[in-house]
């Protein structure tokens, strides 16, 4: 009998334990605009599903929720929301006099809602922001959720969070010191214009308080350490994850038959999520093109573009060779089989962060080739797994698809490019380094306290 209640008393001790450790599990918020829609949007998704794989409780809490997913919520009141998108677009076309050039390159937070009252935000242990712009947060609306006494972190997909106004800055250091004279604006701006005032509010918003930034490549922590607005904040730089289970290499003709490219040609890939968008670079790959065919006129009658993505027009017009356009694609098993279907990945763009279109290029064993700018020479390793051309150079771009597609190693290539992600990417070795983030931001919380 005695034995038996022993038996009951460990019983009920190691069902205590249990409670408490999942009462302890940490748990996540990630902010971000659009569930889907967007590179960040992707990345937020991956690392949310890395984190619950990985014993942290993550949810997501978006403004566009496009899917059933009960780990993501919607923000209320939707008619709002949408108000607060089109109320700051008038405000910058007004700053832009009416003009619509630069209509969706400008965020100045000016309006957005409140989610420190909502539950979601209640229950959470760290508030993780991701893309919030659009109308999706203020200014003040990050001030109240540094004020809620909540630790913040904040994953930069591109330089907003340091800049005045702009999400890329194509060289302008004008955000080191005081922003103003912006490029954006009309005339150049001037010194007190928009971007000088976003700018002041920006570091107003963030005075006295700390978020712990985390940039998605080198470069960016590098470009955003000299920023006047994040001058005392903590940055450091973790990749975005990947799922390999997903995105992995199959068989490149069975590949093409499910996808309807042709199998006697080499297959040169370009993805953007809008094909026209200059900083994307496909006006660079049209001119390589035109040089290869120039060079080796047989390359015209073996080679094929396929281009996926949103966008109208022929591209068959501007190439020199056989050309497809995939459209946009939206179901992820059909984007692995595009991938597997490639035999190089080319992204020439002006400006990129950490491109999440080269690690999934990749995790699929296909060689990539890019400009020498942003993260891209992070992820691709100068002849072992694709070739890094010099910035804005057409004649070198071309070099290096001539060079994946007839001189290189090509076997050798695909074992290094998956290499490369399973070591970098995996979903175990990002959550890993943000849980180590959470645990730090968490335990400077509590001292403070």
């Amino acid at each position: 009998m005695q034995e038996i209640n022993v038996f009951f008393v460990w019983k009920n001790y190691f069902v205590y334990l249990c409670k408490e450790i999942v009462e302890r599990i940490m748990r996540i918020l990630i902010v971000n605009t659009s569930e889907r829609t967007g590179g960040a949007a992707v990345a937020a998704n991956r690392l949310m599903e890395a984190l619950n794989n990985n014993g942290v409780k993550a949810k997501m809490l978006v403004r566009d929720k496009l899917t059933n997913d009960i780990s993501v919520a919607e923000l209320p009141h939707q008619l709002r929301n949408q108000l607060h998108f089109l109320w700051e677009r008038w405000c910058i076309f007004w700053h832009l006099r009416f003009s619509k050039q630069h209509l969706f390159e400008v965020d100045m937070a000016n309006v957005g809602s409140d989610i420190t009252r909502l539950p979601e935000f209640k229950e959470a242990d760290i508030i993780h922001l991701s893309w919030v712009n659009q109308g999706m947060l203020s200014l003040k609306g990050i001030r109240r959720i540094l004020d809620s006494g909540k630790p913040v972190v904040w994953t930069m997909h591109d330089i907003w969070p340091a800049t005045g106004i702009c999400h890329i800055t194509l060289g302008c250091l004008h955000y080191q010191s005081t922003c103003g004279n912006c490029r954006l604006l009309p005339h150049g701006g001037s010194p007190h214009d928009l971007s000088y005032k976003v700018l002041r509010r920006k570091k107003t918003m963030l005075k006295d308080r700390n978020i712990s930034f985390v940039t998605c490549s080198k470069w960016l922590e590098k470009e955003a350490r000299k920023s006047a607005v994040l001058a005392d904040q903590q940055i450091q730089t973790i990749p975005n994850p990947i799922d390999t289970r997903i995105f992995r290499p199959h068989d490149k003709k069975q590949a093409r038959l499910r996808v309807n490219l042709p199998l006697d040609m080499k297959v040169i890939l370009f993805v953007a999520q809008r094909i026209a968008n200059e900083n994307k670079g496909i006006f660079y790959l049209i001119d390589a093109c035109h040089k290869m065919a120039a060079e080796h006129p047989e390359m015209v009658h073996n080679t094929f573009v396929a281009v996926l993505g949103g966008g109208r027009g022929n591209i068959g017009d501007v190439f020199d060779f056989c050309t497809g356009n995939l459209g946009y694609v939206n179901d992820t098993r059909q984007i692995v089989d595009i991938y597997n279907a490639a035999d190089v990945f080319v992204l020439p763009s002006l400006s990129e962060n950490l491109p999440n279109t080269i690690m999934e290029a990749m995790a699929c064993g296909v060689p990539c080739v890019g400009f020498n700018v942003g993260g891209i020479p992070e992820e691709i390793d100068h002849l072992k797994n694709g070739y890094v051309a010099e910035y804005r150079n057409v004649s070198d771009l071309a070099k290096g698809l001539y060079w994946v597609l007839n001189e290189a190693d090509s076997e050798a290539l695909s074992r290094e490019a998956v290499r490369k992600v399973t070591a970098s990417y995996s979903q175990h070795a990002v959550a890993m380094k943000y849980i180590e983030v959470y645990n730090r931001a968490f335990s400077l919380k509590n001292n403070r306290t």
